[in-house]
């Protein structure tokens, strides 16, 4: 082998071995999350901003207060260690929404070191309505469209917006026991679900709010001004009534209402899949074996909402990437502290 060879391969090498060991020369920036359903989704959108000269360790706050109260973990971690080298990415809630009523909600929309998603959680956004077909396709592997999930999400939404606004007016007041998430997710329940009850769904939640709104205006003659000013603030936050559905508790959304539709839709799928397997087969064995090797490749349906990324054109999902755009471009600016300052994975007691 000729010296010039040998020192290419030599020189390969080398190069080769400091690509590996790339993240030892760059920036770490510690990216405390709620959970560890939070991790991928944050990994993911963090992962884009990853550069020659910084990149994000997703991590959870402790490893023995994981049960309750992880934003108020979270809170406290970035009141003792806030800087450009660690942040924290939390679901908005309605923290975003009420607007600073709250220490949490003034730290979550005021301070440059914590990101919120702008919808309630990332169940919200593994619902965007543009984005369920595909998740069908996904869990059956069959693309025809047999429902409308954003006209039927638009029309839900359309039909809670005006209690999701007196929701918010009184998580704006110290007087929000009165009338809590859960008692306004009592209210807009769908039920049972069947690609023939849709409407009826519909026309059913729209009622009951309804009845439900009329109540809270006698039980508040003088808040109509309020209300209504609160309605118009909601549209600049970015609240639409068509797309309420992205604002509501996550968990509420993803387990209540889509997952149920979802499931009704696929279970058609899969069975007019299975018809066609059928219908085609030249004999039992051949019927046989496509059925087997069909079922063997379609997928469970909340996996593959959880597993749904089908959001990232999502304005409030572009609102994000734009926050974190400026945080990294910032710290384009500044230098790195050294890595004996970085916290500790371990929560403070």
């Amino acid at each position: 082998m000729g010296k010039r060879l040998r020192d290419n391969l030599t020189s390969d090498y080398f190069n080769a071995a400091n690509k590996l060991n790339a993240k030892t020369a760059r920036r770490r920036i510690v990216a405390y999350v709620e959970s560890y359903d939070d991790i991928f989704f944050w990994r993911s959108v963090l992962g884009e901003y990853e550069n020659d000269s910084l990149y994000f360790e997703v991590m959870l706050p402790s490893k023995t207060n994981l049960a309750k109260g992880k934003k108020q973990v979270l809170m406290n971690l970035i009141s003792k260690h806030v800087g450009e080298d660690m942040i924290a990415c939390v679901d908005a809630d309605y923290d975003y929404l009420i607007q600073g009523v709250t220490k949490t909600s003034e730290a979550i929309i005021s301070n440059p070191y914590i990101f919120h998603t702008y919808v309630y959680a990332i169940e919200n956004y593994q619902c965007y309505a543009p984005s369920l077909h595909d998740v069908c396709v996904m869990a059956t592997l069959n693309d025809h469209q047999i429902f409308e999930f954003g006209e039927y999400l638009r029309l839900f939404s359309q039909a809670i917006f005006p209690l999701f606004v007196w929701s918010i007016w009184y998580y704006r007041t110290p007087n929000y026991g009165d009338f809590s998430i859960s008692d306004f997710n009592k209210v807009i329940e769908t039920g049972h679900f069947t690609l023939a009850n849709a409407g009826p769904i519909i026309s059913n939640v729209r009622h009951k709010v309804g009845r439900k709104v009329m109540q809270l205006q006698k039980e508040n003659p003088d808040a109509k001004e309020s209300y209504m000013s609160l309605k118009e603030e909601l549209k600049v936050l970015g609240v639409n009534a068509d797309e309420t559905y992205l604002y509501i508790q996550g968990h509420h959304l993803f387990d209540n209402v889509v997952s149920p539709m979802l499931g009704k839709v696929c279970e058609r799928l899969r069975r007019e899949r299975e018809n066609e397997i059928q219908r085609k087969a030249l004999h039992f064995t051949q019927m046989r074996n496509e059925l087997s090797c069909y079922q063997h490749s379609v997928e469970s349906v909340t996996s593959m909402l959880k597993k749904n990324t089908g959001f990232k054109k999502a304005p409030q999902y572009q609102r994000l990437k734009a926050d974190i755009k400026y945080f990294v471009d910032m710290l384009s600016n500044t230098k790195p502290k050294a890595e004996t300052e970085q916290p500790k994975e371990e929560s403070p007691k």
